[in-house]
């Protein structure tokens, strides 16, 4: 056995079936996206034309490119600093329940295992004008209808809010686990000492969570950034473009239009911008909450 695991054969045998994997599906497709984001071709027909660079040029003259550009970003940062505070105080709200916390678990997990068209289907349904939960709550209150979905001013506000709504159980298991993870005898300790629950929370768990969050933070921008089929399955990027993201904008020219090589481009952008802001925020902030030991 010894002499097996010291013949570097081993180790290729090993690795190499990983290594095709990766090859095939991560390293070829990015490699055709980018050859055929310098083609006119339709994505159908046997002729590619290069074009250079005229796909980039023409997504960046485009108004409806730099919207959709805007409306990611709308995705990132009510991510960062709307929907990342609602997880950590709900997680932290859970592990200081005393019965039940499984039950709480499993509420705030569920939309997280459900399809994104169920998802969309059943906001649908919620912010329906005419018999919607959310116009009949505002009615109470003397408040008109909201046409939420067909009304640009509330149309994507209306979207971040369903997605939020669907994702943040997901994350929310993981601050817990963090949290849980933290040595009782820290918080223990610190309350002998007089220090009240909030002061332990912002003194001593959210230090030692800082980590995780940092986690959370840029798996929400990455989702960010790809998120297209709850945009499709509500609005389909209406009323007129205004709840477009690049993803949807990229389904719209590379599979409705036939125009492939556009598409394609569109696509090398989007892994771009993610590549930029990803990489930003690990160096000027995720590199500072550095691991800390207990």
């Amino acid at each position: 056995m010894n002499k097996a695991l010291r013949n570097p054969l081993t180790y290729i045998l090993f690795v190499l079936p990983a290594l095709i994997l990766f090859l095939a599906f991560f390293i070829y497709p990015i490699y055709t996206a980018i050859d055929n984001s310098f083609t006119s071709w339709n994505g159908i027909s046997k002729d590619v034309e290069y074009i250079g660079f005229d796909n980039y040029a023409k997504a960046v003259q485009d108004a409806a490119f730099w919207k959709s550009v805007r409306n990611n970003l709308y995705f990132i940062l009510f991510s960062c600093f709307i929907q990342v505070p609602i997880i950590v105080l709900f997680s932290l709200l859970i592990a200081n329940v005393k019965k039940l916390k499984g039950l709480y678990k499993t509420a705030v997990f569920a939309p997280s295992i459900m399809s994104t068209a169920v998802i969309g289907i059943l906001w649908g349904f919620i912010y329906n004008p005419d018999f919607g939960l959310m116009n009949q709550i505002l009615g109470l209150f003397g408040v008109e209808p909201i046409y939420w979905l067909s009304d640009k001013k509330w149309a994507m506000i209306s979207i971040l809010i369903t997605n939020a709504w669907q994702w943040t159980g997901f994350y929310i298991v993981m601050v817990l686990a963090a949290i849980i993870s933290i040595p009782k005898e820290l918080d223990e300790a610190a309350a002998i000492d007089g220090a009240t629950g909030f002061q332990r929370a912002r003194k001593i768990t959210m230090p030692l969570i800082m980590p995780v969050v940092s986690v959370v933070i840029m798996l929400s921008i990455a989702g960010a950034m790809k998120a297209a089929d709850i945009v499709l399955v509500m609005t389909k990027g209406g009323p007129a473009g205004s709840t477009d993201v690049m993803a949807t904008y990229m389904i719209r020219y590379a599979i409705t239009s036939f125009q492939h090589g556009f598409g394609n481009s569109i696509a090398v952008l989007i892994f771009v911008f993610t590549m930029v802001v990803t990489v930003a925020y690990q160096f000027l902030i995720a590199r500072r909450n550095e691991r800390i030991e207990y």
